[in-house]
Formats: structure tokens, C-alpha cells, sequence
């Protein structure tokens, strides 16, 4: 056994053989940190394994392959179900949620939780607040990832075959992992490599599996090296207001299923409730027909949300007058009021605007333009949008209502919410020719 001292990023996992202020491949500052690599001397010929190549005709599969996890948004985001075998790896920010949907899971199947972060007398605490407290959910304290792959072993091989296929592994967090022999500190970047590599080999060997739980970057993405999301099957983002009570579960990566599918919660004294229908949780506290506001049909991944798009628009006592967003993007607010001053002739220019996407959700697609405008509008006017009416279209630089993805969906789902007033680009043209049909407007 050879020991190679390099220096490796903490940021992407390049390496160097001298330390240096700056990483040459993604140009972070101070990321360089001391790792110690081993390789077996003189090995490095044996390419002999025994697996055999099969033709794609001849595999197998068995239909009923998934998994369900007791939870249908999380089984709705992962394609299905879970499937046996497969590493999932669940990000996002601190207080967001993520342990509490595991622990839910967790005891809704045979699971052993791995814990390097809380005590089981605190996850214990958790559960009984959860009203978790009669389930077979086993808790191990332990950060060596040798002894955790032997625990998961030796609890494999008690199991029934009929257990045996309900069963995962619950891992919180894979920054608090190490590997015995490794002399690099938890959660660098060798670490997280190795434990990932080590836990990947296990789940694929004993066909069980592994969700992980991963820290976050202040920037939002997930820490450590950019490797651990090659090494895993699924990668899901668990995303929300911290202080609101929302939470969507989104998968960036997913080699069994599509990535376009969202998962809605409503955190409360239970955990994580799934919603069923969002379009009515996001539209519950609607105040009827006001000035500034107007309910947005969006699509998030292949579902259709109502929502509803408040704004406020007030005289500036400052120079330069405020322009806030909240949960729609502050440059294509920008745009949107360069627009209206424009095309409508609205003199925006002396006065505060302020945009709301009510129930913490955040909405990145150009749909919403059309409902930021007439809610822009109504509340410079001071008047009301028709009531019962629904909109969506991205809006040009020229006034054009231009069409967007999903229409259809769209309105099928506002008529089931009882929507019988339709702005959209199929209908008007232009955000002037929409003005000029109703003279109420």
C-alpha cells in the first residue's frame, strides 16, 4: 500500500500535488486541503472480475420493481415508487425539512436510520412530536461507514425474504461519514467520495436502498464534491420558505424516472402532510376580488398550479423608486414595468412596486409575465380584475402575449377550480388589446 499526499478542492475535487491560494479548475479561493490517497502497488494490471456480459433481450425485469414509499408526493417525484438498489440523495437548506420526511418514511417501511448528527434520544424526541411511536424503524448512532456497511449486512441477512424487499437505509447526513483508515477530516472531499462509493457498492450488492441526506452551499447547491451527484441514482431538492409552511420536492436528476414531476407538502405538527391538490392550498387565503390581485395558472413539472400574484404599486419618496420581488425574478420585473410604461403609458417611473407569489412558492417560468402585469396594472389603476378570471403568457418586450408550454393543462385545471374568465395568449394578442376589451380595466 503506496500513500500519495495531494491537495484537493472542496469545491469541484480537482487535485494538485502542492498546495495553492487558488484552484486551478474552478478558480475558488482557499479550497485546496490536504488529502492522502493510498493505491495498491502493483495491482494496478488486475482488470479480471467475474461478471459477464448479457444481451439486453435476455434481463429480466420484475413488474412490480418499485417500491412504494407511504408518502404519494414522494413517490410521485421518484417516477413511481422506490427502486431497490438505487442511492437517492435529498438536499436543501437547514430547518427545511429533510430529516423530518425521512424519519416519516422511514416509518412507513423496515428501515434502519443512520444518524451522525442527533443522539437517539433526540431522534426519539422527534418521532413522538411527529406521533411516530410504535414503528419498527431501527436507529443507529455511527459515522465509521465500515460499521455501518456491517450493521446493514447482518440485519440483511436476519430478514424474511418478504422483509427483505420493504427494507432501506436512511443515512443523516453523508457530510458526517468517514472512512476508518482515511486521515482527511468528515465531509472533506475524499471522505464524502469514498463513503458514497462504499455505500453505492453495498446497495447495488444487496439490491437495497440508500437515501442519503446532503448538506447544502450558501449559494443553494449541494456540498462537497460535484462527483457525489455522478455517483448517486436520484438527486431531489427539498425547497420553501423557511418560515412558511410550503415545501416542494423537486428531482434534478433521476435515472429511473422523469425529472419534471414536483412533490407538494404542508409542514404542521405531524411532519410533512402531502397535498393532494396545491392549486387549493396556494388559493385558500385569497381575499376575493381586489385591486392587484390576479391568480396565475403555472405549470411545475407536468402539474398545473393556481396562484395567486399580488402587487402593490405606491408613490415613491425616494429618487430611485423600489422595485421588490418575491418569488418571481427581480430582471423580468424590470422588464415587465418597462413594458407597461411603454405600451400602456403608465407612468411608473415615481412609484414603489412591490410583487408577491403568495404561499412561498417561487415560479421561474416566463407564464407568470401576464398575471405580474395585469396585477401591476390593477393596482396602479386601483381597480379590479374580473372576478373568476385566470391568466398565464409570456409577455414581449413589444406588449405580445406570447404562448407558453401546457396550456391545455392549464386550463383544464382552472375550470375544475370553478375559472371562467381566461386571459391567455390564445385569446388576446397583445397586453393592449387585452386592456381594450374590458373597458372596466
Amino acid at each position: 500500500m503506496k500513500s500519495n499526499v495531494v491537495f484537493v478542492c472542496q469545491q469541484c475535487g480537482a487535485k494538485t500535488l502542492k498546495w495553492m491560494g487558488k484552484c486551478p479548475n474552478c478558480g475558488g479561493w482557499n479550497t485546496m486541503v490536504e488529502s492522502e490517497e493510498k493505491k495498491e502497488v502493483g495491482q494496478e494490471a488486475s482488470f479480471l472480475g467475474k461478471s459477464k456480459p448479457q444481451r439486453l433481450s435476455e434481463i429480466k425485469l420484475n413488474q412490480k420493481i418499485r417500491i412504494s414509499s407511504g408518502i404519494s408526493e414522494l413517490d410521485r417525484v421518484l417516477g413511481g415508487g422506490i427502486v431497490p438498489g438505487s442511492i437517492v440523495l435529498l438536499a436543501g437548506e437547514p430547518g427545511i425539512g429533510k430529516s423530518t420526511l425521512l424519519l416519516q418514511l422511514g416509518a412507513e417501511v423496515e428501515s434502519l436510520y443512520v444518524s451522525g448528527e442527533e443522539s437517539a434520544e433526540q431522534i426519539k424526541i422527534r418521532a413522538e412530536r411527529l406521533g411516530i411511536k410504535k414503528s419498527a424503524i431501527l436507529i443507529l448512532n455511527e459515522t465509521n461507514v465500515d460499521a455501518i456497511a456491517s450493521a446493514i449486512v447482518q440485519l440483511v441477512e436476519k430478514f424474511p425474504p418478504e422483509a427483505k424487499k420493504r427494507f432501506l437505509v436512511i443515512v443523516d447526513s453523508i457530510q458526517t461519514l468517514r472512512v476508518g483508515e482515511s486521515l482527511s477530516a468528515a465531509g472533506s472531499v475524499s471522505q464524502v467520495r469514498e463513503c458514497t462509493n462504499r455505500l453505492v457498492s453495498l446497495a447495488k450488492k444487496y439490491n437495497i436502498p440508500i437515501f442519503l441526506i446532503g448538506h447544502v452551499t450558501k449559494e443553494g447547491i449541494v456540498a462537497g464534491p460535484k462527483v457525489l451527484e455522478h455517483l448517486v441514482d436520484t438527486v431531489l431538492y427539498l425547497e420553501g420558505e423557511r418560515f412558511g409552511t410550503t415545501r416542494l420536492l423537486r428531482a434534478i436528476k433521476n435515472r429511473f424516472g422523469p425529472t419534471d414531476e414536483v412533490g407538494v407538502f404542508q409542514i404542521g405538527e405531524k411532519g410533512m402532510e402531502a397535498v393532494s391538490n396545491p392549486s387549493s392550498l396556494f388559493l385558500a387565503e385569497k381575499a376575493g376580488s381586489v385591486p392587484g390581485s390576479v391568480v396565475v395558472a403555472t405549470l411545475e413539472g407536468k402539474r398545473p398550479l393556481l396562484v395567486e400574484v399580488q402587487s402593490l404599486v405606491v408613490s415613491s419618496q425616494l429618487a430611485v423608486p423600489r422595485r421588490v420581488s418575491q418569488g418571481v425574478d427581480y430582471n423580468r420585473l424590470q422588464m415587465i414595468v418597462a413594458v407597461l410604461s411603454k405600451i400602456l403609458r403608465l407612468p411608473l417611473g415615481g412609484f414603489d412596486i412591490y410583487v408577491n407569489v403568495t404561499g412561498g412558492l417561487r415560479i421561474e417560468e416566463p407564464a407568470v409575465d401576464l398575471g405580474v402585469a395585469l396585477a401591476i396594472y390593477s393596482s396602479f389603476k386601483n381597480i379590479c380584475v374580473p372576478p373568476r378570471t385566470v391568466c398565464w403568457g409570456e409577455l414581449g418586450l413589444l406588449g405580445e402575449i406570447r404562448e407558453v408550454a401546457g396550456s391545455r393543462q392549464r386550463e383544464k385545471e382552472a375550470k375544475r377550480l370553478g375559472f371562467t374568465n381566461i386571459f391567455s395568449p390564445a385569446k388576446f394578442s397583445s397586453i393592449l388589446s387585452l386592456v381594450k376589451s374590458f373597458p372596466q380595466l
